[in-house]
């Protein structure tokens, strides 16, 4: 039977927020039409009436960033202040490609004996990005903005738990006066998104989720020979190598872990650590996990609000229940807290080994893993020993050591020295092996959704 609303909830309390009406086929198919309308008009618009509409975007997002942030923080959990930031960034981006894109997007000459060889980049029609809950704006706004700059239009299926967000950015090109139908929110369940994806006004698809759902996604769009760029899963790891600062492995990781509830793509979620290190490692990692709290995450002061559902908060404690089971070590946190809402402690486990859910799979939830390594070359084996390849750190005062480590060795799509991964709208980011392929972000994410074209006059 076919869904007819989608409903909000707090997870807080677990109480109603609002209702919001599923997209009917009727709304699906103008939705359909006016894309192409509105493709077909913007992709012959010059760059400067596309950066005029991104910094538009910016403004509006800045001008009411704070009742943004605050639907955020109500429809997923996330503390008030890092949804603050999430907008912040994303105003940034849209900044930074209204600056940069021109000349991202300018042609590119090839000398050759023609009288005159070049590639131009021309836009695709209309992408249809598929987006997660976890950073509701951020992960739809850093798709966008090549996506627009390039000359593409946009339709947004998102995750139905943040309808409410999903609604709002909607209003956000409105109220940026985005040409009529040049980005869409069609509130969909999952079930109805294949056939979405074979519309024939859709172009390619972009998708942000877990790699289950990509490679279902990947499937169909391949079906229809579209074009997709995914971010998929990821299980992070950290290696602490014998000569890490210490204090700034130990502050650095348990923030990374922590960030956004551990509901991150690329939070820290394996923490590899040398012997020589690991029991110094432990015990002020547990130590300064022990002073961290979680509540309310409208409190300016709370750093872990919720869990986004219920679902997940108990299939985050299956996987530690699981893996302590089968011989990890629970050192703190991992009992789940009496009372409404999908709350769950900060928890550290320790002693764990292939095999255990907490080595094998991603804990998306605040959760942080021990690892130990007996020395640099099982720490970058047992990091790279993972279905997933989107981020990684390194932690090392020896600086060349840490980039030759970061370059060459470790699989991931990126890999940080001495530093938290982190995305930026000057670098790209994406993943390898399970964690998906294609970049979002930098010169390449606007070369994704384009016909790259080679033009020659004689």
């Amino acid at each position: 039977m076919k869904e007819k609303s989608f409903v909000s909830v707090n997870p807080v309390d677990g109480k109603e927020i609002a209702t919001y009406p599923v997209s009917t086929g009727a709304q699906v198919q103008t939705a359909l039409s006016r894309s192409q309308k509105a493709f077909l008009k913007w992709s012959s618009s010059d760059m400067k009436e596309r950066s005029a509409l991104l910094i538009r975007i910016a403004g509006v997002i800045r001008k009411d960033l704070d009742k943004y942030a605050a639907l955020a923080t109500l429809e997923m959990g996330k503390p008030i202040v890092q949804s603050r930031a999430e907008l912040q960034k994303c105003a940034r981006t849209f900044e930074f490609y209204a600056q940069e894109g021109p000349a991202f997007l300018a042609n590119e000459i090839v000398h050759t004996e023609e009288r005159k060889s070049f590639v131009s980049f021309q836009p695709l029609g209309t992408v249809l990005a598929i987006m997660p809950w976890n950073f509701p704006y951020w992960q739809v706004f850093r798709a966008m903005a090549p996506i627009l700059m390039s000359g593409n239009a946009m339709l947004l299926k998102h995750a139905s738990n943040v309808s409410g967000c999903a609604l709002a950015i909607e209003q956000i090109l409105k109220k940026a006066k985005a040409p009529q139908g040049l980005f869409q929110t069609l509130l969909l369940p999952s079930a109805e998104v294949a056939d979405l994806i074979a519309a024939p006004e859709v172009a390619a698809v972009t998708f942000t989720g877990s790699t289950n759902a990509g490679r279902k996604v990947a499937s169909v769009a391949a079906q229809h020979l579209k074009k997709q760029v995914l971010e998929l899963g990821g299980s992070d790891a950290y290696i602490v190598l014998e000569d890490a600062d210490l204090d700034l492995a130990v502050k650095t990781s348990l923030e990374a872990r922590l960030i956004n509830g551990g509901q991150s793509c690329v939070a820290a979620k394996r923490f590899i650590v040398v012997r020589k290190l690991r029991k110094e490692f432990e015990a002020r990692l547990l130590e300064q996990i022990r002073k961290t709290t979680y509540g309310d995450p409208m409190d300016e002061t709370v750093t872990i609000g919720p869990m986004a559902r219920a679902d997940l908060r108990n299939e985050l404690h299956r996987q530690v229940q699981k893996s302590i089971k089968a011989g990890a070590r629970l050192l703190h946190g991992g009992v789940l807290p009496k009372g409404p809402g999908a709350f769950y402690p900060p928890t550290l486990l320790s002693g764990v080994t292939k095999g255990m859910p907490a080595y094998d799979e991603e804990l998306f939830g605040p959760v942080a893993v021990i690892i130990e390594a007996k020395d640099e070359k099982d720490a970058i084996r047992i990091a790279n020993d993972s279905e997933y390849g989107l981020g990684a750190a390194v932690f090392t005062q020896d600086r060349k050591r840490g980039a030759r480590i970061a370059e060459f060795l470790v699989q991931a799509g990126s890999c940080f020295v001495n530093e938290a991964v982190h995305s930026d709208p000057r670098l790209p980011f994406g993943g390898i092996k399970n964690s998906g392929y294609g970049r979002e972000l930098s010169a390449y994410a606007l070369r994704e959704f384009v016909n790259i074209k080679t033009v020659v006059v004689s």
